[in-house]
């Protein structure tokens, strides 16, 4: 089997490690009761904001989102994009300050509760990746439509059946419905 063509592999905004550290810190700062956290936070924090940036990734196939990340417990996702309803962008105010933005995955069946399936923040050109991504579903969706319709009946294919055809189709189908409710009824599975 093949490896999928790359469309686009993301490279991540260096301001990720400033970004970073003043949110965590901010976060410590605020919470008071953290503040001699976010001072060991300041002496390791770099450390592991390196080794974090240097696990992330995220990749667009032809078929698929794969995205990388984690620095302890290390998760590679596989999103296949008929399944993405969306990329929501966002940018919270420290965010913005820096000029980052990110994206959270939305799929089908995900529950709303749950929230999204991935965040990312810091992709460069977060605004292009996330169109990349969207146009890249609908050319798969729509070379799925074509498939599909080459197995639907034609035209002339639906009208060479007749009235008469569908009503016989039908009559057999309420003969067999028939038949499988009197075994049921004599099985006492009811």
């Amino acid at each position: 089997m093949t490896e999928p063509a790359i469309i686009w592999e993301a490279t991540f905004d260096d301001r990720i490690k400033p970004y970073t550290m003043w949110s965590t810190l901010l976060i410590c700062t605020v919470t008071v009761v953290l503040i001699p956290v976010g001072i060991l936070y300041l002496i390791i924090g770099n450390w592991f904001i390196t080794r974090h940036l240097a696990n992330l990734g995220c990749t667009l196939t032809e078929r698929t989102l794969e995205i990388k990340k984690g620095i302890l417990n290390k998760t590679e996702s596989t999103i296949p994009l008929e399944k993405i309803t969306d990329l929501q962008m966002f940018q919270g105010p420290i965010m913005r300050h820096f000029g980052l933005h990110g994206f959270k995955v939305e799929t089908a069946g995900q529950s709303s509760t749950t929230g999204s399936l991935v965040n990312m923040i810091g992709i460069v050109d977060a605004v292009k990746f996330r169109k990349a991504v969207l146009d890249q579903r609908d050319r798969l969706a729509s070379g799925s439509k074509n498939a599909q319709s080459a197995a639907q009946p034609t035209p002339s294919h639906e009208a060479s059946l007749s009235d008469a055809g569908v009503a016989e189709i039908l009559t057999d189908i309420r003969d067999t419905l028939g038949r499988i409710e009197a075994k049921l009824g004599d099985s006492n599975l009811l």
